[in-house]
């Protein structure tokens, strides 16, 4: 008797189906058109695919477009916390940078550092795993003309110390892009290497972003 019980209970946990890993990529515009169908995200789904870890992983885009990083604290309850997420991939800081050249409402180094840091926080608080990005370009001049370059090295300098210090995993965006376009944009164009319009993704940023996450998110154990 005690053996037939042993060979139910052992293939009632045989066919418990398995938990895959919930990653939300968190973050503006970018992440909202990434979760389209030829988008970051889906991008991101397909290389899991060509990997064979499709029951390891589920990918939720939580993008919204305009957002800086007080905008994602703000939404960070709704749209991460009450996910129950595994992972966090953040990318955001372009907003923050922009829109102080454009309506005067980008974010403050202190603040950015500061409203960042509180998610990070949370994160590590319920055990959830955080994946931070550098913002990647606003512009694709290769030569350091381009009107931001400045302060998203800043900020980007920032996100990289922060997550060094923290040990926190880093997808170097903006390297991945300054690397890309000194090999593949010699004439210097403003716009359609990687982007379409300096900023949002064409197909080749969006499967540069996509293979530079897709290698960080799937060595989290």
């Amino acid at each position: 008797m005690k053996y037939f019980v042993t060979i139910a209970v052992l293939a009632l946990f045989a066919f418990q189906p398995i938990k895959k890993k919930k990653v939300i990529f968190f973050g503006d515009s970018i992440t909202q058109q990434g979760a389209g169908p030829n988008g970051y995200i889906s991008k991101v789904d397909s290389l899991c695919r060509s990997d064979k870890m499709q029951n390891d992983f589920e990918f939720v885009g939580k993008g919204v477009g305009g957002n800086r990083v007080y905008d994602l604290f703000y939404r960070f309850q709704e749209d991460v916390l009450d996910q129950n997420p595994d992972i966090v991939v953040v990318y955001i800081g372009i907003n923050d940078v922009w829109h102080k050249t454009t309506s005067g409402t980008g974010t403050e180094y202190k603040k950015f550092g500061a409203f960042y840091d509180k998610m990070i926080n949370k994160m590590k608080e319920r055990g959830i795993q955080p994946v931070m990005c550098t913002p990647s370009v606003i512009g694709e001049f290769n030569d350091d003309t381009n009107l931001q370059d400045g302060d998203l090295n800043f900020y980007a300098k920032w996100i990289r110390e922060y997550a060094t210090k923290n040990n926190i995993p880093l997808i170097d965006l903006r390297k991945s892009f300054m690397d890309y376009l000194d090999k593949n944009n010699p004439q210097n164009e403003e716009k359609g290497i990687l982007t379409t319009d300096r900023v949002h993704l064409n197909n080749a940023g969006n499967l540069l972003v996509a293979q530079d996450m897709w290698t960080a998110v799937k060595k989290i154990k």
